[in-house]
């Protein structure tokens, strides 16, 4: 009987029994030293790192994210007006032909006042010998011997400005024309044929040689005739028409 056991034994260390037996040993050994070293410390490790992670989460692993519709927005500098060029534009205009023919009235002699020698000319650059006053003086005008009651007419025509007794000249019509003109009539008789303010024609009788004219009475009967541009003296030669 000692003998059957001692070669089941054998049997039983020489065949694959023993090495399965001998794997299952070495499995229980090496589970039972791991939870003996690891099993304690490993669960109360997981539960402190549980634990920090519930707690107080790093702020660097949860950054904070702006949402793009809540950024401010930037403040736009206000805008300063600015003046712009105002252009004026005039609607043009056709010119009128018939406007553009019309001439501005240009007085014009177109008579001469009176007929007659002229026995004392205009001089306003040179002093003249007057035989009445007996002194050298100049004379604005020029002096036309005739006939008393010789009829004087206008030169041209226009508006009776005056009619007076000049100290001077005696019995005297001045006639206002166009263009800034004005002619005088003196040494006339005291009776005349128009009056201040009347309209009058080129021609048109005003009235009649006469000796009234104080300065000039030594000259007889005659018209002192003179011619005036915008109040300035003119030659009545360069006003007359030429013969």
């Amino acid at each position: 009987m000692e003998r059957g056991k001692r070669q089941g034994w054998s049997s039983f260390f020489g065949g694959t029994g023993f090495y399965i037996a001998l794997v299952l040993c070495v499995m229980a050994v090496g589970v039972a030293g791991y939870f003996v070293l690891f099993g304690g410390q490993e669960a109360e490790d997981v539960n402190a790192v549980v634990e920090d992670v519930v707690e107080s989460p790093p702020a660097a692993e949860m950054p904070e994210i702006q949402p793009e519709d809540t950024a401010p927005a930037a403040e736009t500098p206000a805008e300063e007006p600015v003046s712009k060029p105002v252009t004026v534009i005039t609607p043009a205009v056709e010119p009128d032909p018939e406007a553009a023919n019309i001439q501005p009235e240009m007085p014009s002699i177109v008579v001469a006042p009176l007929s007659g020698e002229t026995v004392a000319a205009f001089s306003m650059d040179a002093l003249q010998y007057s035989e009445t006053l007996g002194d050298w003086r100049t004379h604005d005008g020029v002096d036309i011997a005739a006939s008393a009651g010789t009829t004087v007419v206008a030169a041209s025509g226009g508006t009776v400005l005056s009619v007076t007794e000049d100290d001077a000249l005696g019995t005297t019509v001045v006639i206002s024309h166009a263009d800034g003109y004005e002619t005088t009539y003196g040494s006339l008789e005291e009776t005349v044929s128009v009056t201040e303010g009347e309209s009058v024609s080129a021609g048109q009788a005003i009235g009649t040689v006469g000796n009234t004219s104080l300065t000039e009475s030594a000259l007889g009967a005659h018209l002192h005739f003179s011619v005036a541009k915008d109040g300035a003296a003119v030659d009545p030669a360069e006003y007359l028409p030429q013969d």
